[in-house]
């Protein structure tokens, strides 16, 4: 049997169906989406954009947000297989470009296991001060044990696993709002703005931090903060109804950017720009406002959060190496499923990458390098590496706007029938979500995260914007480039693999393939 017939069905699109269960609702994919979205820790970084943080967002939520929800509305509503942009890239592209943009969208989860799990010992750290004091590679042997836990749970049953998911999600609501409300009591308790968020003059293009070409980081910074719309629907035919994928794409959305606006809002009220920059500092502010124990609590509550976004990141990017398996893109291995019909090879598989970088990054070159030097080792490694993976994630939602065009046209008969606009719209929202994500592309392999890494060789300026290259610029490029060669690679090897005689596919309990 052929893995696919052209750009037509996937064995992957008749069969997930009958092998997975059908289990989330609208609230399972809003919690999901922001759990992929909302790095909460975003609205304290932001914060050296002073009051024209505000703008930024505006900006980002308006050509970046909005256009992936409406692109992505369509196309879950046209094909609501399981795989999300490796689904339909192969229906607009075929087998490789499918493969290729799903390896986009999948890299760069697995990697961001490790910095949640960094986040999650910061926000210990928080509440706990001792733990700062723990030495690198203690750190990172609990942020590989929490990459282990995160497997253990994604692997049960996904109902269960999905409650406690969401009972979360609601505690990280909660500690959201405390961040606003923060800035509210400090307020009303007659201290001033430690920032004033009313300076709207900062937003005038002739201000030092103003809405211009030469602080387009910030732009950058903005969209990398909203990455992930199209992930929950990596796990589409588990979606109970059809009308969950739009309503998760629009109340997710607006979760997010009221969540962003009131966290931003209140750690610039009651923190100096000096501190606002530290991950911590949306605790912070709940402690200024309301109090160390009720900031100690809300670090804790975000620590919890950030453990569970692990849990989330796990299952939900292990679809996209499920349905390969079923594909015979990767071996049919990767297509096993447990007696709870879960992926569980596929969770184990990528928990087991993400646990070798961290042992590399956290234990093997700290330990090597030693003393100081293995601490800033490690951060150099942390930096290269995310900023790594956001290349590739935003090159993978350039492919998705492609793939929006590229579809309305072949399949016009599966458009007209589930039609959310007009084509216009989707035009519209492919030009400007394809150079927003270009232009955060860009963005990240000129600035340098980190005072570490230099990027000042040499720069050229296009229409105010100065676009630099150094050694951060090479270490994030190449790394990019030769990640985007091992998914060349891998596709080669799966093609030569689909070759041999026709596999028996992964099923649901009580069908040859799965466990009993």
């Amino acid at each position: 049997m052929a893995a696919d017939t052209g750009s037509g069905s996937l064995i992957s699109e008749r069969v997930a169906g009958g092998i997975l269960p059908k289990v989330l609702t609208t609230f399972d994919m809003v919690a999901i989406f922001v759990a992929i979205v909302l790095f909460i820790t975003n609205a304290a970084v932001i914060q050296s954009a002073g009051s024209s943080a505000f703008g930024w967002w505006i900006i980002g939520f308006v050509v970046f947000l909005i256009p992936c929800a409406i692109a992505t509305g369509q196309l879950g509503a046209m094909f609501p297989g399981e795989g999300s942009i490796y689904l339909w890239t192969h229906k607009a592209f075929g087998p490789f470009w499918g493969f290729f943009a799903g390896f986009c969208a999948w890299w760069p989860g697995v990697l961001v296991m490790v910095a949640t799990g960094t986040t999650t010992i910061a926000f210990l750290g928080y509440a706990f001060p001792s733990v700062n004091n723990w030495p690198v590679q203690a750190q990172g042997g609990l942020i590989a044990g929490m990459i282990i836990l995160s497997a253990v749970v994604a692997v049960l049953r996904f109902r269960a696993t999905q409650n406690v998911v969401n009972v979360v999600f609601l505690l990280y609501g909660l500690a959201i709002l405390a961040m606003f409300v923060a800035g509210v009591v400090y307020l009303a308790r007659g201290h001033h703005s430690a920032v004033n968020p009313w300076d709207f003059g900062t937003w005038r293009p002739s201000s030092a931090h103003g809405l211009n070409f030469t602080n387009w980081t910030f732009f950058g910074l903005a969209i990398l903060a909203l990455l992930g719309v199209e992930v929950p629907l990596n796990m589409g035919v588990e979606v109970i109804h059809p009308r969950s994928i739009t309503r998760y794409l629009l109340w997710g959305s607006v979760v997010v950017v009221v969540a962003y606006l009131l966290a931003t809002w209140g750690v610039m009220v009651t923190m100096p720009a000096s501190q606002a920059a530290n991950i911590t500092a949306v605790a912070g502010a709940v402690g200024v406002g309301l109090g160390s124990v009720a900031g100690k609590i809300t670090a804790l509550i975000l620590a919890l959060f950030f453990l569970f976004i692990t849990v989330v990141y796990n299952y939900s990017f292990a679809r996209l190496i499920f349905v390969s398996g079923l594909d015979r893109r990767l071996p049919k291995a990767m297509s096993h499923v447990n007696r709870h019909r879960v992926p569980d090879t596929a969770v184990w598989v990528q928990t087991a990458i993400a646990g070798l970088f961290t042992l590399a990054a956290f234990i093997v070159v700290p330990t090597i390098v030693g003393g100081s030097g293995g601490v800033t080792a490690e951060t150099r490694i942390y930096d290269v590496l995310q900023a790594a993976i956001t290349v590739i994630w935003c090159i993978s939602i350039v492919v998705l706007f492609v793939d929006i065009l590229i579809i309305l046209r072949r399949y016009q008969a599966q458009f007209q029938a589930r039609r959310l606009a007009h084509p216009a719209v989707f035009w519209v929202c492919s030009i400007i979500g394809g150079v927003a994500s270009l232009v955060g592309i860009i963005a990240t392999l000129s600035g340098s995260w980190t005072p570490l890494i230099s990027n000042s060789t040499g720069s050229i300026t296009i229409a105010g914007a100065t676009i630099a290259y150094g050694t951060w610029f090479w270490w994030v490029a190449g790394i990019a480039v030769a990640s985007l060669a091992v998914a060349v690679l891998l596709y080669l090897v799966g093609r030569r693999s689909a070759a041999q005689p026709e596999p028996v596919l992964a099923a649901a309990p009580g069908v040859p393939g799965a466990d009993g």
